[in-house]
């Protein structure tokens, strides 16, 4: 039970080849003569057993064979037939390698798969290789050379394309997967393999679209978590959607959506297939997360100057040399050579001056990686400088580029850059462009470590008042909020706004903004209207009653001749925003297929959709998410001291962002939404025009209290927490891990006996890994809880006073099965606190868990020789019996 489940399918031991008439290349398929040649080119580390489903003769033969995999190459209208042949020889999983399957015979395809509990890759797939076990299951092309990058693609051509550039270019896979369309086997599953897959260090994926935002967004979290991810995502549209009923929903495309969801997973994505070969390049070289900071050492001012310019373009920071640092290594250099921003070495420069100088910025901690740019020059030997480089880069901890510029004269030093494994570009722009990949997955790591709560540390907003309001306007048969009702809304989750009161004549227009004080603005306030400045809605800065009475009566006059369906309300009465100096920004919210809300964030005003400046978020937010967000819009540049202007309170704008956050959250029936705009400056944040839309929230999605299934990521189960007594005097927390547990995670597995840690993990370990104990850490609530028992304690501090310090004494976790109906469970308690009802809590704590999340029954693995834990089980009513596949191990088991 500790491997996954897809290792029957890439990495069997045995494999029952079904391709046709071996004998009769003419009477095969094409794939099947292409298939037949693929596995015989080579030698494959296990089984290879081909199989003629025509001669193999009876059923009770059929059940003498045995295999972990079949691969099927046959007419489509025999596909069916050799899966129920795979189930026959025990198979577990299927590799269907076909073309023009549509999507009524994959559906049968994988119902038949589902029944006997195979896992299916294909139809439509050019196959997968496994190049360390001489696996090539495949119709893409050769082998490829093993290495540590893996490439997943749902584009047979682009599959067949990359490995011929991966073989001129050494570098090496440790899975290849060709994903057609209706397969069943999806890039969320196999993500989730590579994610836990040894031989995988980095993983590029070719995307066209996914089915499942929330399975995909939780499989490409766990790997982005362990190993960097690059993603080319194909059919970017051009943003808007002329329908919608909000300036979001306008100037939100698909794509920015996208684009907010791989940042927030911690991938990286790339616009281009060239980008795509170059972060390649840079993951096949096992570059890990750095800094945006790069050092350009070239000898030629021109190419060094390009670059420069375009790590501006891409903002990343120019990386120099401390003042100490030049003057030492000046000394060195020609006398010809610059330090004054770039490392310029000069036309006069020998392969030890760029080894002085890559050594000189790589030992900088204010560099993060250093780009060599090489010019062909005359009496210079291109392939010696590589050679120094090559000897160099084992002892740099740093990424290091090269740029050779030229063709035929450095040829030899691109074999010596390659042989070494250090990325090499023929342009600066695209080596420049190769680091900001390794410097966005930096950042993009930070906010995958975010676990947000769905309601924030801020005063607990008024939910089911906000429920009411929406459920009073979907009753009237409404899904367009009125400004007022928005307002309400927002005053429900303690968003500031302007006081809005709504007049319904003349009369009560003057006394209305008699009483409030002048200047005033009036709106027209119709359901039917989005946009009030279309149709002469908006009037603002009218300055007495007269101006009032005259602007209602030309207003409803004017508004009914330009949209005369529309339903008037009347006109709202507001003050005019007294903020000289403020900044007008608006917060949006739009629902996308199919990653669900996305938060908006950007410039405002009445020219919203002309400076079309926008930044995107998945909820939930937290803080650091939410400033993060800010940072990334063109108008932070505004926020600070700005042409006379104070700088603008950040904590309100961040808190606004929090607040919605919360109503996105727990507001399921919120379709679209603009606060625009919101004026910001020194003293707060205000919301003076809102507009929302809402829906019926699906049957799903309005059950349980804390139902988030609306929501991509799932927000950090706060609801779990709860405190329980300690046998024997005291108390402890039990609640769900997060990220920042990783520390006393790690205190607890080394503070557990030898004993203790062999039963947990089977294993001599003494502490968890990094990758294990991120793995542990940051997790996917959707599919998996670990919840940790927090005790605290006081112990003596630096200064002999007694402190008091939180420690990790015990966990429980499951993970959801294949099957979605079951789990598989662990758990641990610390050595000194055994025998404290503990265990028993933590179990039946996560069980509670698994219930609640619909799981049917909760399963696992103990050691024979671990009594202690099989009298727990037994006591919790769990049923325990031997597991076949290993006597050392009891299946314990219990149905929720």
């Amino acid at each position: 039970m500790d491997k996954h489940y897809l290792t029957p399918l890439f990495m069997p031991e045995s494999i029952a080849v079904i391709a046709g008439k071996l004998d009769h290349p003419d009477e095969q398929t094409p794939q099947a003569v292409a298939l037949a040649a693929a596995l015989r080119a080579q030698r494959f580390n296990g089984t290879l057993v081909f199989l003629d489903i025509h001669r193999t003769g009876t059923l009770a033969d059929l059940a003498q064979t045995r295999a972990d995999l079949a691969i099927i190459a046959l007419p489509n209208d025999e596909l069916a037939n050799a899966l129920e042949v795979a189930s026959r020889i025990k198979c577990r999983a299927a590799l269907i390698i076909s073309s023009g399957v549509d999507a009524v015979l994959s559906g049968e395809l994988q119902r038949v798969a589902r029944r006997h509990g195979i896992h299916l890759l294909g139809p439509n797939s050019l196959g997968f290789q496994r190049p360390r076990t001489g696996l090539n299951a495949s119709v893409a092309g050769v082998l490829a050379a093993p290495g540590p990058l893996a490439l997943v693609s749902q584009s047979g051509a682009l599959t067949s394309s990359i490995l011929d550039w991966a073989s001129q270019n050494a570098v090496g896979f440790s899975t290849v997967v060709s994903l057609g369309p209706n397969t069943a086997v999806d890039v969320a599953q196999v993500l989730d393999f590579l994610a836990s897959d040894a031989q995988t260090h980095s993983i590029v994926v070719y995307l066209e679209g996914i089915s499942n935002a929330r399975r995909f967004m939780s499989a490409l979290r766990a790997a982005a978590n362990a190993k960097p991810v690059v993603i080319l995502k194909s059919g970017r549209k051009q943003a808007g959607n002329k329908a919608a009923q909000t300036h979001s929903g306008a100037i939100v495309g698909s794509d920015d959506v996208f684009e907010a969801a791989l940042r927030r997973a911690g991938a990286v994505r790339v616009r281009s297939f060239v980008e795509l070969f170059s972060a390649a390049k840079c993951l096949a070289s096992r570059y890990r997360p750095v800094g945006r900071r790069l050092a350009i050492v070239t000898n030629g001012g021109g190419p060094g100057v390009l670059a420069a310019d375009w790590v501006s373009e891409i903002h990343l920071e120019l990386g120099q040399l401390s003042p100490e640092a030049a003057t030492a290594l000046k000394a060195k250099l020609p006398p010809l050579a610059s330090l004054c921003d770039l490392i310029d070495v000069s036309e006069e420069a020998t392969p030890e001056h760029y080894k002085l100088s890559v050594e000189a910025a790589s030992q900088e901690r204010q560099i993060d990686g250093v780009l060599v740019i090489h010019s062909p020059k005359a009496g210079c030997d291109a392939a010696a400088v590589a050679q120094a480089l090559a000897d160099l880069k084992p002892r740099m901890a740093k990424p290091l580029l090269t740029c050779w510029m030229g063709d035929a004269s450095v040829g030899s030093a691109r074999d010596v850059l390659n042989a070494a494994a250090i990325p090499t570009f023929r342009t600066p722009e695209a080596a420049v462009g190769a680091f900001g990949n390794i410097a966005m997955f930096y950042q993009n790591q930070q906010l995958l470590q975010q676990t947000p709560p769905p309601l924030s540390a801020l005063a607990k907003p008024d939910i089911e008042g906000a429920r009411l309001l929406i459920e009073s306007v979907l009753a009237e048969r409404r899904k367009i909020l009125t400004e007022m009702e928005s307002k309400a809304l927002l005053s429900a989750f303690h968003i500031p706004v302007t006081q809005t009161i709504l007049a319904r004549s003349a009369n009560e227009a003057m006394m209305i903004a008699t009483q409030l004080g002048y200047p005033v603005a009036l709106k027209i306030d119709s359901p039917d209207i989005s946009h009030k400045s279309d149709v002469n809605g908006v009037a603002l800065n009218v300055m007495n009653a007269v101006g009032v009475r005259d602007v209602y009566n030309d207003m409803m006059q004017t508004v009914a001749r330009n949209q005369p369906d529309a339903r008037i309300n009347g006109v709202t009465i507001q003050n005019m925003a007294r903020h000289k100096r403020g900044r007008e920004i608006y917060i949006g919210l739009v629902t996308d297929d199919p990653f669900g809300p996305v938060i908006a964030f950007g410039a405002g005003g009445t020219m919203i959709e002309l400076i079309n400046d926008r930044a995107m978020a998945l909820p939930p937010l937290n803080q650091f998410l939410a400033r993060r967000l800010i940072e990334r819009a063109r108008v932070a540049e505004t926020l600070g001291n700005w042409r006379g202007a104070t700088a603008i309170n950040r904590e309100a704008l961040e808190h606004v962002l929090l607040r919605v956050s919360e109503m996105v959250c727990e507001l399921p029936q919120l379709r679209e939404m603009d606060i625009n705009p919101i004026i910001v400056d020194e003293r707060g944040a205000v919301a003076v025009d809102a507009r929302i839309v809402i829906d019926n929230a699906p049957q799903a999605q309005s059950g349980g209290a804390h139902n988030y299934n609306h929501l991509a990521i799932l927000p950090y189960p706060a609801q779990h927490e709860q405190v329980w007594p300690m046998r024997g005097g005291g108390q402890y927390v039990v609640r769900p891990i997060h990220p920042d547990d990783a520390n006393m995670l790690q205190a607890l597995v080394r503070s557990l006996s030898q004993e203790s840690r062999y039963f947990r993990f089977v294993s001599s370990l003494t502490e968890l890994p990094p990758s294990m104990l991120s793995r542990f850490t940051l997790i996917d609530y959707d599919r998996e809880m670990a919840l940790v028992a927090v005790y605290k304690e006081r112990k003596p501090g630096d200064d002999s006073e007694m402190v008091e310090t939180e420690r990790i004494v015990g966990v429980s976790r499951y993970i959801t099965n294949p099957d979605s109906a079951s789990c598989e469970f662990s758990l641990v308690v610390a050595d000194d606190f055994g025998g404290r009802g503990l265990g028993a809590r933590l179990m039946l704590s996560i069980m509670d868990v698994a219930r609640e999340k619909g799981l049917a029954e909760i399963e696992g693995l103990v050691l024979t020789n671990n009594p202690g834990m099989l009298k727990l089980m037994k006591s919790l009513g769990f049923a325990i019996k031997a597991y076949p596949d290993d006597p050392d191990f009891r299946l314990v088991s219990h149905p929720l």
